[in-house]
């Protein structure tokens, strides 16, 4: 099953420069299996995105409007 990771991202020192980008990933349960891969894939993107801060996320299913 696929999901969506939605970041909130700040340019690093900016804090009013922010943005959502969007990670799709297999999941192998709910939305609640996505919040707890979370963490892992945000480290993975923070580390080759090192110019901004990952401020918050959330999970959501593709097409859906159901947000976790």
């Amino acid at each position: 099953m696929l999901v969506n990771l939605i970041l909130t991202i700040c340019l690093s020192g900016q804090a009013e420069q922010c943005r959502e980008e969007t990670l799709t990933f297999e999941s192998r349960g709910d939305l609640h299996q996505c919040m707890f891969l979370a963490p892992m894939e945000v480290a993975r993107w923070s580390g080759e995105h090192p110019q901004f801060n990952v401020v918050r996320w959330r999970c959501v299913f593709p097409g859906e409007g159901k947000t976790l």
